[in-house]
């Protein structure tokens, strides 16, 4: 490969991505706000040029020289960039790992790769690189617009180097460009083979990278810790100019060796499904109150689910095949796979008695994470008090005080007590497409679309019934599923392309064509709200058995008792356990 293609100008295809809608899937939260540590703001906003370099500049460091960190603000990734104020990335470095001389501007530095630079077990040549996935809802990730050492100070004293990259998503669509998925990922994968395009002059092991999020953004991690290399994403790849080649001309991978994924909203194909079973089938009022159709719908969805569950062939760490089977009383709540979650939850609540000691204050999520609200505090001065709690409204956990241990009887018990369903009918997939999750597969600014071939199935089988209800509209028949399934974004690919590159099980289930189509991380880290309502235990408990179903050795998983949808611990911080991880997973 000659040296000059590492400099691309864009191309055809690229100018069509520019005016044409495209794809894109991301979010970050809130941008670097903070000033330097001398006061002053670094600040940057990239041009609409139209041709950009993959090369990183060395010649361009600045230094924060109180806390020894060198730094670069708005680096553009791809050299077709559809949004260059979101495709563009940040990167934080400890001092050691640079030898740099000042430049003649008296501000920016010319800096060297020293491998053998180290803080704590980490050199310049091995340090982990840490990646967040800040997007809420699928949302998108604001770029760094100026340093702050505060945001990074905790990732950098343990030796790491982190890379803060721009993301599209589900809110960053504009009236010539829609963000949505899989753009997100899409871009993510983008900047991660920015960083093995320049291995040879930044700093942190490309053989190290590390992804980690919440919510959606634990969900996007996680896509992209199982989607490593999947020809789904070369088509979007291309279109943005993403590295493909080094400058030798040997293919560039976008797999990372681990993902951090609290509360991962995922599995999205099937969480319609999921939900009602696991949560909606136990509620009764709402649009599951018996005079809707959506009551009826609820129900046809909880038992079309565990007909997808046992098509998986999920399988327990004792090699026992995970299904469901028709039960007494409620729809499917027997077989290995309910026993299965069961003890999961036995588990969760077993951690949390053994974790913390009594009188015990819990208090309840008031809003969204980061929306300041609080919830209502409530302390229990024993364990019986809390166990006499939990069975308020019936015993379903009977408690063993020599043991300290406990035992859960029952599903319906511990819903209706600690997990009740907080979204409607079609908790992912509107019948009506006004779901967040609508927006995450727009096919255009404003146009938000159906993407689920289970729930659209349910529907066309059951359509006629749910036309005998008042409440039913025409509007919400499985005719609209179709039409929006056969729409075709800029890069001509349908919803079942998008939606196959957005399913983690996709790549990780034998039941689908994706399966080891991919490189999928070697370390995961999962943790989770037992009491969220925003998604069912299925979600999360499906994600861990395909991982350890597919031969990933190292799943960390834990369900956290008492916490909704968070960033759940166990016990600490979420930001030093996550550090922690990493050194004890990546050791140099």
């Amino acid at each position: 490969m000659d040296v000059n293609r590492r400099t691309v100008i864009r191309s055809a295809t690229g100018v069509a991505a520019m005016t044409a809608f495209g794809i894109a899937e991301g979010t970050a939260g809130t941008a670097f706000a903070a000033t330097s540590s001398s006061g002053s703001s670094s600040s940057v906003s990239p041009s609409a040029s139209s041709a950009y370099s993959l090369e990183f500049d060395s010649a361009a460091w600045s230094y924060d020289a109180t806390n020894d960190v060198y730094y670069q603000i708005g680096k553009v990734y791809v050299a077709n960039p559809a949004a260059t104020d979101y495709e563009n990335l940040s990167v934080y470095v400890p001092g050691a790992y640079l030898t740099a001389t000042a430049n003649s501007d008296g501000t920016t530095y010319t800096a060297k790769l020293n491998r053998k630079g180290t803080v704590g077990q980490y050199s310049g040549g091995t340090a982990p690189i840490v990646i967040p996935v800040n997007t809420p809802g699928y949302a998108q990730q604001a770029p760094a617009t100026s340093y702050s050492y505060s945001s990074v100070s905790k990732y950098l004293a343990a030796g790491l180097v982190y890379v803060w990259p721009g993301l599209r998503g589900r809110d960053s669509s504009t009236s010539t460009r829609s963000d949505a998925a899989p753009w997100g990922v899409t871009d993510l994968k983008a900047a991660i083979r920015f960083l093995r395009y320049n291995e040879g002059v930044l700093p942190g092991s490309t053989d190290d990278i590390v992804l980690f999020g919440m919510s959606g953004g634990g969900a996007q991690d996680t896509v992209a810790g199982t989607s490593g290399d999947s020809p789904l994403y070369h088509p979007y790849l291309r279109t943005i100019g993403a590295a493909m080649e080094d400058a030798q001309g040997r293919p560039l991978s976008d797999a990372v060796a681990g993902v951090m994924a609290w509360c991962p909203i995922t599995n999205l194909a099937e969480a319609n499904l999921s939900y009602e079973w696991n949560m909606g089938q136990f509620a009764s009022t709402g649009t599951r109150a018996s005079t809707t159709w959506t009551s009826a719908y609820s129900a046809d969805l909880a038992k079309a689910w565990p007909k997808y569950l046992n098509r998986l062939g999920l399988r327990d760490e004792h090699g026992r095949r995970l299904e469901l089977t028709e039960s007494g009383s409620g729809t499917y709540l027997a077989g290995s796979y309910y026993d299965h979650l069961i003890e999961v939850i036995t588990t969760s609540l077993n951690n949390f008695l053994s974790d913390n000691t009594f009188p015990y204050t819990i208090t309840t999520q008031g809003g969204p994470p980061g929306s300041g609200q609080t919830g209502t505090s409530t302390t229990y001065e024993t364990v019986a008090d809390y166990i006499a709690y939990l069975n308020t409204a019936g015993t379903w956990v009977t408690y063993d005080a020599t043991t300290n241990t406990a035992t859960v009887s029952g599903l319906e018990g511990f819903v209706n007590s600690q997990k009740n369903a907080n979204k409607p009918v079609g908790a992912f997939d509107g019948y009506s497409r006004g779901q967040g999750e609508n927006s995450v597969f727009a096919m255009g600014l404003g146009a938000p679309s159906h993407f689920a071939p289970l729930t659209r199935d349910v529907v066309k089988a059951n359509e006629t019934t749910y036309a005998t209800y008042s409440d039913w509209d025409s509007a919400y028949g499985a005719a609209a599923y179709d039409s929006d399934f056969a729409k075709k974004d800029s890069v001509g690919k349908d919803m079942a392309w998008r939606g196959d590159a957005y399913n983690p099980l996709y790549f990780l289930s034998p039941a689908f064509a994706g399966y080891r189509q991919s490189k999928v991380a070697r370390h995961w880290r999962i943790r989770t709200g037992i009491m969220q309502g925003d998604t069912g235990n299925t979600t999360e408990i499906n994600l861990q058995l395909a991982l350890r179903n597919y031969g990933i050795r190292d799943v960390d998983f834990a369900t956290v008792w008492a916490m909704a949808h968070t960033m759940a611990e166990r016990t600490g911080d979420a930001t030093t356990n996550f550090i922690s991880w990493v050194e004890s997973v990546v050791k140099k």
